[in-house]
């Protein structure tokens, strides 16, 4: 079911539209303000939105501007309502990024045609991108030795074969699944992997990103709500444990659970029912869960910021994804796969190659921020240049011009100074582990000192939230920088 967000403060046009995109088929979320809008893009990943343009303190081109401005929502199609009609209107709704334009009053029979026709064109700009990915060769073919991937998804490094060998045989079972790693190391397209090799295929596979939303609409989400629950609950509506109902939810970022949530989270997977905000009769569900976090979730429960209870009820398997530095086997074909698609996406010809220069420095870059940063970094390339061929001229500078020489390890030794040499007897394994954390502390330290101690910025720039950089400079040790005056 394709996911609409519909937009409005108009609480009729808001119950209206989203009956209808039900009655057609789609699964609609709604927002009655701009604030609210922003967040659940970046929760629950629609694939369109529906926004009016005159709404107070947030209008719909704000909504847009913040979407068009982060990574997860910049090419996420959007149609304006409105009002009015005018032509400097519509044309500062295009100039933002805006891909339609519907004017009320409107029929119903019109939106839906809008909104049939942009989902129809991504549809096939994605089939043209797999088409092309598949031509270019840059997925190697199956052989005896390697796992079944999905469709778009690289597994060349060793480690990954076997994590994608152990999920084919869990995926039958009904075990919940938790899947820790660095951000951006692939959590999410594991987890849509373990959804489409399941018996729960043709269901639905939700997700949702704990981080992104507040106490209250976090509860909203999960466990719908009764109309009249709150201010602004005009009708009532189903959360996303009913509408996953025989499918799979997928909650990234759940060490960021506030824990009035994780109590209520515990109760639906220990008796399999929910109630709705504001509602009396429980509701029996039949989900499956994935989780997944970047945090220690053993240190959390120590520290008394999650339960114990909720982490073993979670935790039927887990599976610990490499960071990309320790794949770069990977780093190469992803290259090409990012290249490709992202050519289809801003209107070129999907022949774009990468020189040995630019993948040299690629492949020796320590991608903190791991398969995301490599997919923004070739995307952002693929905009620069205007020929056929990605040079190092078209990196981040960071990358083209580094600051190691070639010969040098690709990730930093630890910066204390009196540390002895490697001890031969030490498991390389957590050697590695140590090596890493210092890597990220030394990220933390540098965000921290680019965002002049203001630590919500510093979280920003990691792609983290607040509370997950906080949770770092406690344990790496940190006094909690205090915004400078």
């Amino acid at each position: 079911m394709p996911r609409i967000l519909v937009v409005d403060d108009d609480p009729e046009l808001l119950t209206n539209v989203s009956e209808l995109l039900v009655e057609e088929g789609f699964e609609a979320i709604s927002a009655s303000n701009g604030a609210d809008a922003v967040a659940l893009a970046k929760a629950r990943a629609p694939d369109l939105v529906v926004c009016d343009i005159a709404m107070p303190q947030m209008d719909g081109y704000q909504v847009l501007s913040a979407l068009r401005g982060h990574p997860s929502t910049t090419l996420l199609p959007f149609i304006f309502l409105s009002a009015r009609a005018e032509r400097n209107e519509v044309r500062a709704g295009m100039n933002l990024g805006a891909d339609d334009y519907v004017t009320k009053p409107f029929q119903l029979s019109e939106l839906l045609d809008a909104i049939r026709a942009r989902l129809h064109r991504v549809s096939s700009r994605s089939a043209q991108a797999h088409a092309a990915i598949q031509a270019s060769g840059a997925l190697a073919s199956p052989g005896p030795e390697q796992a079944v991937a999905p469709a778009g998804v690289v597994l060349l490094d060793a480690s990954m074969r076997d994590i994608y060998r152990q999920l084919e045989q869990v995926a039958h079972s009904q075990l919940n699944v938790l899947v820790l790693g660095e951000t951006g190391s692939g959590k999410e397209v594991l987890a849509r992997a373990l959804h489409d090799l399941s018996p729960r295929r043709a269901a639905p596979f939700l997700p949702l990103n704990c981080a992104a939303l507040n106490e209250q609409l976090l509860e909203a989400e999960l466990f719908g709500h009764e109309k009249g629950a709150f201010t602004g609950a005009a009708q009532a509506r189903p959360g996303l444990f009913e509408t996953a109902h025989g499918g799979t939810v997928f909650l990234d970022e759940v060490g960021e659970l506030p824990l009035s949530i994780q109590t209520k989270l515990l109760r639906v997977l220990e008796d399999r029912k929910i109630l709705r905000v504001g509602g009396r009769a429980p509701r029996e569900v039949d989900v499956r869960f994935v989780a997944a976090t970047n945090r220690n979730l053993k240190q959390a429960i120590a520290d008394r910021c999650f339960r114990e209870d909720l982490f073993y009820r979670l935790n039927g398997m887990s599976f610990t994804l490499p960071p990309l530095r320790a794949r770069r086997s990977e780093i190469r074909p992803l290259c090409q796969v990012f290249a490709t698609r992202a050519c289809i996406e801003h209107g070129r010809p999907p022949g774009v190659v990468l020189s040995e220069s630019a993948l040299s420095r690629l492949e020796r870059h320590s991608w903190p921020g791991n398969v995301r940063e490599l997919k923004n970094v070739i995307e952002r390339a693929v905009v620069l240049c205007r020929g056929s061929e990605l040079g190092p001229e078209h990196l981040p500078p960071d990358i083209a011009t580094p600051a190691v020489e070639p010969s040098a390890p690709p990730w930093p030794e630890p910066s204390d100074a009196g540390s002895a040499a490697p001890d031969p007897s030490v498991d390389p394994a957590a050697r590695l582990r140590q090596e890493m954390a210092e890597l990220e502390r030394e990220r933390v330290l540098k965000a921290l000192e680019e965002s002049g101690g203001n630590q919500s910025l510093a979280a920003e720039r990691l792609g983290m939230s607040r509370r997950s950089l906080v949770y770092r400079l406690s344990a790496f040790g940190l006094t909690r920088s205090r915004k400078r005056s």
